[in-house]
């Protein structure tokens, strides 16, 4: 707490944080208390800490630290991962600057670079996190290229590779030229984008005849290898058995019959390029045809591209159509809209391309998973539900995964190589077992490390990621051990809808594989971050605030408070900066209601006002609702439900109705009960609020009294659930009410709130009057009494069918009174006037929505109230 009372949020958080850390508050080991686990999504270990991040680790505090206070042990595993592709990305491009060329160098060499770069950027982002608060069990960080990690996957790769689940195959893959590499289907985005469809002549061999094929790719006629007809089409039966030549290139290719070519589409032809498109590979298989691949993996031509040999893909179109053109083979083009495959990772056009990858089976692994989700017993549960449709659909119409890639950052694929045949190799965890599975292959007992090559590819970084839950603590390489037994399944997962396939499906896959248990009870969906545009906030477009600037300039409290103000899950975040201040607002409020206690003069020799025990009485129950409410909205995953339940009981009913009915006379002092129950109030308060805002609620804890270190707020007891008193609540709610009217009346009157009033009241409710010393003493009553029929001469004013009066005993100027009520009773009529106008005409009742005409009515039903209301006031002036 600041000497010179404004709350320092920077000194305040990095007080505390270290605190919290000395005193291993973070820290989890297995004991007799129930876990609560959750594992961090791993951010890439080169990223840094953007909006995304800051919404998804505050969700996983704000669970980790109410288990805290649950009594739990609470265990939140950090950790980044290597992310293959991006972060070799960066060390080539940083080897570029230094003039320094990957491929000349050797795969040691590369990787040394490689960890350098990942010890002078890696693990940033964790070191944000904890500006953000992030309680995590540092002692735990893991990396998923970490040797443990590293053996634990490489483990996985042997045992499946030996249950007949991985295979090697030569396959049509994704290619991404950019980062050199195939990716998986999943790793494939597909967007639209504005083409040409050219239309080619190829050339009869033999005659002047020519057949006409339209084409988006015309650069791969280069790689063409036969012309494929319907049998059935009789336009072209003449051409059975005939072949065609080749634009540009002249060689000559067969025509070729299959019923795959669709006669009524285009002209009833298909240039086949097998090298370069999923199905033309199959017809290619089907009828022996030759594959001829025209790229180099940059996606520049190679030889095969004639005279285009080097020039880029996209180059050599615009090059190539002119050429066609010249030669008057280009008979049309057309504007033609394409759905083509980009790079998940690098953004570039993928190319199809035919090569020898790894493959993993996954019919019969993804079957556990698709009832763990989606069976009966409902093991996992995902939140929001509507995302079990999207799980559904990805799962049961799930492909082989492509795991391996053309990368050096990475697991290295554990399979060696003894001979030139393609089933020249054994799959093993060290060399030396690789030796022994070789010698007993090819009964070559002579064979030895030199004789053997590893398999240069990785692994795709999500095949490292997809054993987290487990590789954490060990589970797979001791897949008995106590931490794995103790922890494991783990409770909470939270990420974004994003990698719902990429990695909690593959984890959950994983889980069942390994240990025959689900990784995780429920996946907690958070949606995007968005601007106020609701534009996806990122780099490129530049509306992605500095996320450390937000918490220098708002504090991390009052960012993490203006995150989850609006983030339902599965629902995007409209984010607005807004927010984050009136977060830093709250943290504000309840540092000058702090101070206003603390500044209390206690005297243990007075008794307790009436009003005071009241009060005290109401607030008990009122937080015990709110409690209940919010135990409610944890259940079903509601953070931001509940944080605003939170936020009301503190703000309106801590703040403006408790400390204000409680509070002294000026330079009172005030009874020891009342302020040992404001203080427990103030206490329970802080202990809910706690897991939203740390710093600021450990900070006040800690100054209201001496702690010892096991007494921090961090570890303190949650408050338990009561029995609610619903009366006294809406006793309070009556009283509340007068206690407002009042002040209405005092305001527009230009009543002082100094000088005393009389209130009479017409109790038609019946209302209890245990809060009457509350209303005096809020109200600056003189003196209340019950009466049995209206106060004439009187101002009032109703709270439900009560009716409350004020003698005027000439505070107010008669006539100006008159004058204005009889404006006011004007108006409201011509209101009323207007609105039952509308609902008196039957067009507009018919047509108009239903909310509509319930808004209408209520307006009509206000405005009578407000005419009765004004009527009455006239007549007691008149």
């Amino acid at each position: 707490m600041s000497s010179t009372g404004k709350y320092n949020a920077t000194a305040v958080e990095e007080k505390w944080y270290k605190h919290w850390m000395e005193n291993g508050y973070f820290h989890s080991t297995p004991d007799e208390r129930e876990p609560y686990t959750i594992v961090i999504p791993p951010p890439n270990v080169t990223g840094v800490l953007h909006m995304g991040h800051m919404l998804n680790n505050t969700i996983q505090d704000v669970l980790i630290r109410r288990a805290r206070l649950q009594g739990k042990n609470a265990c939140w595993i950090p950790g980044t991962d290597h992310a293959s592709i991006a972060t070799e990305a960066k060390v080539v491009a940083k080897l570029k600057e230094q003039g320094i060329d990957k491929n000349d160098l050797t795969r040691d060499e590369f990787l040394k670079h490689a960890w350098d770069w990942t010890h002078e950027y890696g693990g940033v982002i964790l070191e944000q996190l904890k500006k953000l608060g992030c309680s995590c069990d540092w002692d735990r960080t893991k990396f998923t290229m970490d040797a443990d990690m590293n053996e634990a996957v490489i483990k996985v790769f042997v045992d499946l590779y030996n249950k007949g689940l991985i295979y090697r195959g030569y396959r049509m893959v994704n290619w991404d030229p950019e980062a050199k590499t195939t990716l998986s289907d999943e790793e494939v985005e597909y967007v639209d984008k504005q083409g040409k469809l050219y239309h080619v002549n190829y050339q009869i061999e033999g005659s002047n005849e020519v057949l006409t094929i339209a084409t988006t790719r015309p650069e791969t006629i280069l790689g063409d290898t036969a012309i494929c007809i319907n049998p059935n089409d009789e336009r072209h039966t003449h051409l059975k058995g005939k072949k065609a030549i080749v634009p540009i290139s002249g060689r000559v290719i067969p025509i070729i019959e299959d019923e795959y070519v669709d006669v009524e589409f285009g002209t009833g032809c298909l240039k086949v390029t097998p090298a370069h498109d999923e199905n033309d590979k199959v017809l290619g298989d089907k009828h022996n045809l030759e594959v001829i691949d025209i790229f180099n993996e940059d996606a520049t031509l190679n030889s095969f591209g004639l005279h285009y040999q080097g020039k880029d893909r996209f180059t050599a179109r615009k090059e190539i159509v002119k050429e066609l053109e010249v030669n008057g083979q280009l008979v049309k083009t057309e504007d033609h809209n394409n759905r083509v495959g980009i790079s998940e990772r690098t953004k570039a056009i993928i190319e199809p391309r035919l090569s020898d990858q790894w493959f993993l089976k996954m019919e019969e692994l993804v079957k556990p998973a698709i009832e763990g989700v989606l069976g009966d017993d409902n093991e996992i549960q995902l939140y929001p539900k509507k995302f079990e449709n999207t799980y559904r659909h990805w799962l049961e119409n799930i492909r082989d995964w492509n795991i391996s890639r053309q990368l050096w950052w990475g697991q290295q694929i554990p399979a060696y190589f003894y001979g030139d045949g393609k089933e020249d190799f054994v799959v093993a965890e060290t060399v030396e077992d690789a030796v022994k599975l070789a010698q007993e292959k090819t009964g070559n007992t002579s064979l030895s490390k030199s004789d053997l090559t590893q398999d240069p590819d990785a692994l795709d970084t999500w095949f490292s990621s997809w054993l987290w839950p487990m590789s954490v603590f060990d589970g797979i390489r001791n897949p008995e051990n106590e931490e794995i037994k103790y922890y494991y399944p783990t409770n909470d997962l939270v990420t974004g809808p994003d990698i719902l396939f990429f990695w909690v499906a593959r984890m959950i896959i994983a889980g069942y594989e390994y240990k025959d248990a689900k990784p995780f009870q429920n996946v907690y969906l958070t949606g995007l971050v968005r601007d106020k545009q609701r534009r996806k906030m990122s780099k490129s477009l530049g509306n992605s605030p500095d996320a450390l600037k937000l918490i220098d300039d708002y504090s991390a409290d009052g960012v993490r408070v203006g995150l989850l103000l609006s983030s339902a899950a599965g629902n995007d975040l409209m984010f607005d900066e807004a927010l984050c201040q009136q977060g830093k607002a709250f943290g504000n409020k309840i540092f000058n209601a702090h101070r206003l206690v603390s500044g209390w003069e206690v005297d243990a020799t007075i008794a307790q006002p009436e009003s005071s025990k009241i009060a005290l009485e109401w607030f008990e129950s009122r937080f015990q609702e709110v409690l209940l409410e919010i135990e409610d909205h944890f259940s079903k995953y509601r953070l931001s439900d509940a944080l605003m339940a939170i936020y009301k009981l503190i703000w309106d009913d801590f703040c403006s109705w408790l400390l204000e009915m409680v509070k002294p006379g000026y330079q009172q002092p005030i009874d020891k009960i009342t302020f040992d129950a404001v203080i427990n109030a103030f206490e329970n308060n802080l202990k809910i609020l706690h897991p939203y805002m740390p710093f600021l609620t450990e900070d006040i804890w800690q100054s209201i009294t001496e702690r010892t270190a096991d007494e921090a707020l961090i570890v303190a007891a949650w408050p338990e659930t009561k029995e609610v008193n619903k009366t006294i609540l809406k006793d309070f709610e009556i009283a509340s009410g007068v206690i407002s009217g009042i002040r209405t009346i005092r305001k527009d009157k230009n009543i002082s709130f100094k000088d005393t009033i009389e209130l009479s009241v017409l109790n038609n409710e019946k209302s209890a009057k245990n809060f009457d010393s509350v209303i005096t003493k809020m109200g600056n009553v003189s003196e209340l009494s019950y009466v049995s029929d209206k106060v004439e001469g009187s101002l009032s004013f109703r709270v439900k069918s009560n009716e409350y009066f004020i003698p005027m005993n000439g505070a107010i100027n008669v006539e100006e009174e008159i004058e204005k009520l009889t404006k006011e009773l004007e108006r409201a009529e011509g209101f009323l006037k207007s609105v039952q106008k509308k609902l008196s005409n039957e067009r507009f009742v018919s047509n108009a929505p239903e909310q509509v005409i319930i808004m209408e009515r209520k307006k009509e039903s206000d405005a009578l109230a407000k005419i009765e209301t004004i009527k009455e006031s006239l007549a007691a002036l008149n």
